[in-house]
Protein backbone atom coordinates (compact mmCIF):
# COMPACT_ATOMS: atom_id res chain seq x y z
CA UNK A 1 0.00 0.00 0.00
CA UNK A 2 1.62 3.22 -1.12
CA UNK A 3 1.77 6.13 1.35
CA UNK A 4 -1.14 8.45 0.04
CA UNK A 5 -3.64 5.35 0.69
CA UNK A 6 -2.16 4.08 4.01
CA UNK A 7 -2.89 8.41 5.47
CA UNK A 8 -5.71 8.45 3.58
CA UNK A 9 -7.32 4.72 5.72
CA UNK A 10 -5.61 6.15 8.96
CA UNK A 11 -7.93 9.44 8.90
CA UNK A 12 -10.70 7.28 7.56
CA UNK A 13 -10.00 4.48 10.82
CA UNK A 14 -9.45 7.25 13.22
CA UNK A 15 -12.47 8.83 12.51
CA UNK A 16 -14.37 5.94 13.13
CA UNK A 17 -11.91 4.93 16.77
CA UNK A 18 -12.97 8.85 17.51
CA UNK A 19 -16.87 8.29 16.45
CA UNK A 20 -16.74 4.71 18.39
CA UNK A 21 -14.74 6.00 21.24
CA UNK A 22 -12.96 3.23 20.88
CA UNK A 23 -9.95 3.96 22.79
CA UNK A 24 -7.49 0.26 21.85
CA UNK A 25 -8.24 1.18 18.50
CA UNK A 26 -7.02 5.23 18.33
CA UNK A 27 -4.44 4.26 20.27
CA UNK A 28 -2.82 1.00 17.77
CA UNK A 29 -3.79 4.20 14.59
CA UNK A 30 -1.66 7.38 17.13
CA UNK A 31 1.04 5.18 18.29
CA UNK A 32 2.63 4.66 14.90
CA UNK A 33 3.04 8.35 14.59
CA UNK A 34 4.95 8.41 17.64
CA UNK A 35 8.56 8.33 17.09
CA UNK A 36 8.28 11.23 14.69
CA UNK A 37 6.09 13.18 16.35
CA UNK A 38 8.81 12.84 19.16
CA UNK A 39 11.60 13.78 16.65
CA UNK A 40 9.22 16.96 16.01
CA UNK A 41 8.99 17.61 19.73
CA UNK A 42 12.90 17.54 19.97
CA UNK A 43 13.89 20.02 17.15
CA UNK A 44 11.46 22.33 19.17
CA UNK A 45 12.95 21.82 22.29
CA UNK A 46 16.43 20.05 22.42
CA UNK A 47 15.59 18.11 25.23
CA UNK A 48 14.72 14.46 25.10
CA UNK A 49 13.05 14.16 28.52
CA UNK A 50 10.55 17.21 27.44
CA UNK A 51 10.42 15.79 23.74
CA UNK A 52 8.73 12.39 25.49
CA UNK A 53 6.69 14.44 28.05
CA UNK A 54 5.39 17.00 25.30
CA UNK A 55 4.67 13.54 22.76
CA UNK A 56 2.50 11.90 25.66
CA UNK A 57 0.52 15.71 25.94
CA UNK A 58 0.25 15.60 21.89
CA UNK A 59 -1.66 12.10 22.52
CA UNK A 60 -4.06 13.65 25.43
CA UNK A 61 -4.94 16.54 23.40
CA UNK A 62 -5.37 14.46 20.05
CA UNK A 63 -7.84 11.87 22.39
CA UNK A 64 -9.76 15.33 24.22
CA UNK A 65 -10.16 16.74 20.32
CA UNK A 66 -11.01 13.86 18.57
CA UNK A 67 -13.95 14.45 17.55
CA UNK A 68 -12.29 17.78 15.86
CA UNK A 69 -10.92 15.57 13.20
CA UNK A 70 -13.14 15.56 10.12
CA UNK A 71 -10.20 14.45 7.44
CA UNK A 72 -10.05 17.70 5.91
CA UNK A 73 -5.98 17.24 6.22
CA UNK A 74 -4.37 14.21 6.83
CA UNK A 75 -4.24 12.86 10.21
CA UNK A 76 0.00 13.41 10.09
CA UNK A 77 -0.69 16.91 9.57
CA UNK A 78 -3.19 17.29 12.30
CA UNK A 79 -1.41 15.80 14.95
CA UNK A 80 2.03 17.64 14.11
CA UNK A 81 -0.11 20.66 14.48
CA UNK A 82 -1.13 19.72 17.71
CA UNK A 83 2.32 18.59 19.24
CA UNK A 84 3.73 22.20 17.48
CA UNK A 85 1.21 23.64 19.76
CA UNK A 86 1.93 22.02 22.65
CA UNK A 87 5.29 22.92 22.45
CA UNK A 88 4.81 26.19 21.74
CA UNK A 89 2.42 26.06 25.01
CA UNK A 90 5.40 24.57 26.87
CA UNK A 91 7.54 26.88 26.02
CA UNK A 92 5.72 29.97 26.70
CA UNK A 93 5.29 28.82 29.90
CA UNK A 94 9.30 27.27 30.81
CA UNK A 95 11.40 30.91 31.57
CA UNK A 96 14.40 28.41 31.64
CA UNK A 97 13.97 27.05 28.14
CA UNK A 98 16.13 29.66 26.38
CA UNK A 99 20.06 30.16 25.23
CA UNK A 100 21.44 31.88 28.14
CA UNK A 101 25.32 33.85 27.70
CA UNK A 102 28.04 32.29 27.90
CA UNK A 103 30.47 33.03 30.15
CA UNK A 104 33.87 33.04 27.92
CA UNK A 105 33.65 36.39 25.69
CA UNK A 106 32.60 36.25 22.21
CA UNK A 107 31.28 32.53 22.82
CA UNK A 108 27.75 33.15 21.94
CA UNK A 109 24.82 31.30 24.22
CA UNK A 110 24.81 27.77 26.00
CA UNK A 111 21.96 25.71 25.98
CA UNK A 112 21.96 24.13 29.53
CA UNK A 113 18.71 21.98 28.61
CA UNK A 114 20.22 20.53 25.61
CA UNK A 115 20.28 16.55 25.58
CA UNK A 116 21.27 13.90 23.46
CA UNK A 117 18.70 11.99 20.94
CA UNK A 118 19.71 7.93 20.81
CA UNK A 119 19.43 6.91 17.38
CA UNK A 120 17.41 3.84 18.33
CA UNK A 121 14.40 6.12 19.43
CA UNK A 122 14.75 7.23 15.95
CA UNK A 123 11.59 6.83 13.07
CA UNK A 124 12.55 3.16 11.30
CA UNK A 125 11.58 3.70 7.90
CA UNK A 126 13.67 6.63 6.66
CA UNK A 127 10.50 7.27 4.15
CA UNK A 128 8.64 8.24 7.19
CA UNK A 129 11.30 9.59 9.51
CA UNK A 130 11.42 13.50 8.30
CA UNK A 131 14.98 13.20 9.48
CA UNK A 132 17.63 13.95 7.59
CA UNK A 133 21.26 14.09 9.56
CA UNK A 134 21.98 17.77 9.14
CA UNK A 135 18.40 18.22 10.74
CA UNK A 136 19.46 16.07 13.95
CA UNK A 137 22.68 16.71 14.63
CA UNK A 138 23.85 19.10 18.13
CA UNK A 139 24.78 21.95 15.97
CA UNK A 140 21.50 22.24 14.18
CA UNK A 141 19.09 21.87 17.42
CA UNK A 142 21.09 24.22 19.08
CA UNK A 143 20.78 26.97 15.92
CA UNK A 144 16.95 26.67 16.44
CA UNK A 145 17.10 27.26 20.14
CA UNK A 146 18.08 30.77 19.15
CA UNK A 147 14.74 31.31 17.46
CA UNK A 148 11.70 32.25 19.16
CA UNK A 149 9.52 29.82 19.99
CA UNK A 150 6.44 30.72 17.08
CA UNK A 151 9.59 31.99 14.57
CA UNK A 152 11.12 28.49 15.16
CA UNK A 153 7.85 26.41 15.26
CA UNK A 154 7.18 28.39 11.40
CA UNK A 155 10.64 27.59 10.18
CA UNK A 156 10.84 23.93 11.26
CA UNK A 157 7.12 23.27 9.84
CA UNK A 158 8.53 25.32 6.63
CA UNK A 159 11.99 24.23 5.85
CA UNK A 160 12.15 21.01 7.92
CA UNK A 161 8.93 19.44 6.94
CA UNK A 162 8.43 21.17 3.67
CA UNK A 163 5.07 22.25 4.64
CA UNK A 164 3.54 24.93 2.16
CA UNK A 165 3.12 28.61 4.12
CA UNK A 166 -1.19 28.63 4.34
CA UNK A 167 -0.47 25.43 6.08
CA UNK A 168 1.18 26.48 8.79
CA UNK A 169 -0.42 29.76 8.70
CA UNK A 170 -3.59 27.68 9.65
CA UNK A 171 -1.79 25.68 12.15
CA UNK A 172 -0.54 28.22 13.96
CA UNK A 173 -3.26 30.88 13.71
CA UNK A 174 -1.08 33.37 11.63
CA UNK A 175 -1.78 34.93 8.54
CA UNK A 176 0.33 33.69 5.17
CA UNK A 177 2.65 37.36 5.42
CA UNK A 178 3.52 36.34 8.83
CA UNK A 179 4.80 33.12 7.89
CA UNK A 180 7.01 34.73 5.26
CA UNK A 181 8.04 37.04 7.32
CA UNK A 182 9.20 34.74 10.37
CA UNK A 183 10.61 32.52 7.98
CA UNK A 184 12.50 35.39 6.34
CA UNK A 185 14.32 36.12 9.81
CA UNK A 186 14.44 32.55 11.35
CA UNK A 187 16.86 31.89 8.15
CA UNK A 188 19.22 34.81 8.38
CA UNK A 189 19.51 33.77 12.45
CA UNK A 190 20.16 30.20 11.38
CA UNK A 191 22.29 30.83 8.42
CA UNK A 192 24.57 33.19 10.94
CA UNK A 193 24.36 29.95 13.55
CA UNK A 194 25.25 27.43 10.79
CA UNK A 195 28.30 29.33 8.97
CA UNK A 196 29.28 27.16 6.25
CA UNK A 197 26.86 24.14 6.36
CA UNK A 198 23.88 23.51 3.64
CA UNK A 199 21.11 25.05 4.33
CA UNK A 200 18.17 23.15 2.36
CA UNK A 201 17.60 20.30 4.49
CA UNK A 202 14.78 18.98 2.54
CA UNK A 203 16.53 17.75 -0.04
CA UNK A 204 18.27 14.34 0.56
CA UNK A 205 21.04 13.62 3.08
CA UNK A 206 23.18 10.58 4.43
CA UNK A 207 22.18 9.04 7.54
CA UNK A 208 25.37 6.81 7.51
CA UNK A 209 28.83 7.46 9.31
CA UNK A 210 32.32 7.91 6.96
CA UNK A 211 35.21 5.67 7.83
CA UNK A 212 36.75 9.23 8.71
CA UNK A 213 34.05 9.40 10.93
CA UNK A 214 34.41 5.86 12.33
CA UNK A 215 38.40 6.46 12.61
CA UNK A 216 38.79 9.29 14.25
CA UNK A 217 35.88 7.82 17.17
CA UNK A 218 38.64 4.92 17.32
CA UNK A 219 41.47 7.05 17.99
CA UNK A 220 39.65 8.94 20.07
CA UNK A 221 38.84 6.18 22.27
CA UNK A 222 42.26 4.32 22.14
CA UNK A 223 43.76 7.73 22.77
CA UNK A 224 41.59 7.67 26.50
CA UNK A 225 42.46 3.95 26.92
CA UNK A 226 46.31 4.31 26.43
CA UNK A 227 46.31 7.78 28.55
CA UNK A 228 47.52 9.20 25.75
CA UNK A 229 47.70 12.54 25.75
CA UNK A 230 49.47 13.99 22.99
CA UNK A 231 47.19 11.51 21.13
CA UNK A 232 44.19 12.85 22.08
CA UNK A 233 45.60 16.56 21.29
CA UNK A 234 46.51 15.81 17.68
CA UNK A 235 42.89 14.41 17.39
CA UNK A 236 41.48 18.22 17.76
CA UNK A 237 41.00 21.40 15.79
CA UNK A 238 42.62 24.62 17.36
CA UNK A 239 39.17 26.68 17.21
CA UNK A 240 37.59 23.29 18.69
CA UNK A 241 34.45 24.18 20.79
CA UNK A 242 33.70 21.95 23.96
CA UNK A 243 30.84 21.93 26.55
CA UNK A 244 30.33 19.65 29.15
CA UNK A 245 26.47 19.52 29.89
CA UNK A 246 24.70 20.17 31.58
CA UNK A 247 27.33 22.35 33.66
CA UNK A 248 27.11 25.69 32.80
CA UNK A 249 30.28 28.08 32.16
CA UNK A 250 32.25 24.56 30.39
CA UNK A 251 32.10 26.11 26.95
CA UNK A 252 35.79 26.97 25.65
CA UNK A 253 36.39 27.55 22.06
CA UNK A 254 40.21 26.35 21.77
CA UNK A 255 41.85 22.88 22.05
CA UNK A 256 44.68 24.23 24.25
CA UNK A 257 41.82 25.44 26.61
CA UNK A 258 39.86 22.39 26.36
CA UNK A 259 43.15 20.03 27.19
CA UNK A 260 44.37 22.53 30.04
CA UNK A 261 40.52 22.08 31.55
CA UNK A 262 40.60 18.33 31.13
CA UNK A 263 44.09 18.57 32.92
CA UNK A 264 43.29 20.48 35.77
CA UNK A 265 40.20 18.47 36.10
CA UNK A 266 42.24 14.81 36.84
CA UNK A 267 42.40 13.67 33.24
CA UNK A 268 44.71 10.69 33.10
CA UNK A 269 45.79 11.23 36.78
CA UNK A 270 44.75 8.64 39.44
CA UNK A 271 41.06 7.79 39.40
CA UNK A 272 40.39 9.31 35.86
CA UNK A 273 43.43 7.11 34.52
CA UNK A 274 41.68 3.32 33.49
CA UNK A 275 39.36 3.58 30.92
CA UNK A 276 37.51 1.45 28.43
CA UNK A 277 35.33 3.14 25.63
CA UNK A 278 32.37 2.28 23.42
CA UNK A 279 31.52 3.48 20.16
CA UNK A 280 28.27 4.64 19.44
CA UNK A 281 25.89 7.34 17.54
CA UNK A 282 23.62 9.64 18.87
CA UNK A 283 21.58 12.37 16.82
CA UNK A 284 22.98 10.45 14.12
CA UNK A 285 26.58 11.90 14.80
CA UNK A 286 29.73 9.49 16.10
CA UNK A 287 30.04 9.27 19.50
CA UNK A 288 32.28 7.40 22.59
CA UNK A 289 30.78 6.48 25.32
CA UNK A 290 33.54 6.42 28.53
CA UNK A 291 33.80 3.79 30.99
CA UNK A 292 35.60 4.96 34.43
CA UNK A 293 36.86 2.26 36.67
CA UNK A 294 38.45 3.81 40.06
CA UNK A 295 41.14 1.94 42.20
CA UNK A 296 39.61 -0.83 44.30
CA UNK A 297 36.54 -0.84 42.10
CA UNK A 298 36.11 -4.36 40.03
CA UNK A 299 33.74 -2.62 37.65
CA UNK A 300 34.13 0.16 34.62
CA UNK A 301 31.09 2.17 35.06
CA UNK A 302 29.30 4.47 32.63
CA UNK A 303 30.71 8.07 32.84
CA UNK A 304 30.10 10.10 29.74
CA UNK A 305 29.34 10.15 26.32
CA UNK A 306 31.18 12.55 23.46
CA UNK A 307 29.68 13.58 20.90
CA UNK A 308 31.97 14.50 17.94
CA UNK A 309 31.45 16.78 15.22
CA UNK A 310 34.43 15.89 12.80
CA UNK A 311 35.77 18.10 9.91
CA UNK A 312 38.55 16.68 8.12
CA UNK A 313 39.70 14.58 9.88
CA UNK A 314 39.72 15.93 13.16
CA UNK A 315 37.07 17.14 15.59
CA UNK A 316 35.39 20.57 15.71
CA UNK A 317 32.63 19.86 18.17
CA UNK A 318 33.14 17.81 21.42
CA UNK A 319 29.77 18.04 23.68
CA UNK A 320 30.30 15.86 26.35
CA UNK A 321 27.10 14.66 28.31
CA UNK A 322 26.85 12.98 31.88
CA UNK A 323 25.43 9.81 31.09
CA UNK A 324 24.53 8.19 34.70
CA UNK A 325 21.34 10.14 34.42
CA UNK A 326 20.22 9.25 31.15
CA UNK A 327 18.79 5.46 30.92
CA UNK A 328 16.87 6.25 28.17
CA UNK A 329 20.05 6.44 26.10
CA UNK A 330 20.00 2.34 26.48
CA UNK A 331 23.70 2.21 27.90
CA UNK A 332 24.55 -0.51 30.46
CA UNK A 333 25.76 0.96 33.83
CA UNK A 334 29.25 -1.14 33.81
CA UNK A 335 31.70 -2.95 31.30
Amino acid sequence: MNDARLLEDDGAAFIAAARSNDAARFALITERYRRELQVHCYRMLANYEDAQDLTQETFLRVWSKRESFKGHATLRTWLYRIATNACLDFLGKRNDRIPVPAELPGAGSEVHYLQPYPDRMLPEDPQESVVARETIELAFVVAVQHLPPRQRAVFVLRDVLGWPAPQVAGALELTVASVTSALRRARVTMRERLPGRRLDWRSPATHELSDEERGVVKSYMDAHERNDLDGLTALLRDDLRFAMLPDPGTLVVTAKDAVDGWLSGGLFQRGYDDWRCVPTTVNLMPAAVLYRRVPDDLEYRLFNIAVLHIVDGRIAELTGFDATDKPWLGLPATL
